[in-house]
């Protein structure tokens, strides 16, 4: 059975919106960055599992390895493009005007605001954390934590918000891998949510069967929902 949608497409800064309404007054307002299409799928799983009064805001056509990266760092893979470190300004571009028109357009006050991303948006989500005190809730899933000193980084700095709630998940296959860089995954997931414990965060880690490409729209649906 397909949901009627209650959804705006927009259009900012090249950047493709597409903003799910709850018609509950005041419900959550989560951000979801994607790699690609809509988050149709995901807000259809999210609405599958009970989530009903939520304000899903799916940002896409992404520069991927720009926009979600924190710094430059050298491409993983011999024909990738290299990380560009654009974060700090399309989470301006985030901040300033998408979520500000999202704002406009939903019913009353969010409640709480979220941020959500799989891979490279995970990471994405843990840095947002660092440079705003806009988001109360975090979840990454399959998050890009193997990044070139980005453990280190979220050791050394002071986060502007510590999330009241935060949740990581990885496939549990994601770690067996040639690569020396995507090796470090799990262990460095595990650091990080041992850490953002310590600092008196509601954490939550979960391993899922499979690799990195397993159930991405389900798993991004468990994700949010568990920050809900």
């Amino acid at each position: 059975m397909m949901i009627d949608l209650n959804k705006e497409k927009l259009n900012i800064k090249d950047k493709k919106i597409t903003l799910y309404k709850s018609t509950d007054k005041n419900a959550p307002l989560i951000v979801f960055n994607t790699f690609e299409g809509d988050g149709e799928d995901v807000y259809q799983a999210l609405q599958n599992m009970g989530c009903t009064s939520i304000n899903l805001l799916v940002v896409g056509n992404i520069d991927w390895n720009h926009d979600m990266s924190p710094w430059y760092m050298p491409s993983i893979y011999s024909k990738e493009k290299s990380f560009s470190g654009g974060a700090d300004e399309y989470l301006r571009l985030l901040i300033d005007e998408i979520l500000l028109k999202a704002k406009e357009l939903i019913e009353g006050e969010p409640k709480f605001t979220g941020i959500a991303g799989y891979s490279l948006a995970g990471l994405f989500a843990v840095y947002a954390m660092y440079k705003t005190d806009v988001f109360d809730r975090v979840a990454s899933m399959s998050g890009s934590l193997w990044f070139s000193n980005f453990i280190e980084y979220c050791k050394r700095n002071e986060y502007k918000r510590l999330p009241d709630k935060i949740y990581f998940s990885l496939g549990d296959k994601e770690a067996n891998t040639r690569n020396p860089v995507l090796k470090t995954v799990q262990d460095k997931t595990i650091e990080l949510s041992e850490y953002f414990k310590i600092l008196g965060s509601e954490v939550i880690f979960e391993l899922n069967p499979g690799n990195h490409f397993t159930d991405t729209i389900l798993r991004s649906a468990k994700g949010i929902k568990a920050i809900l």
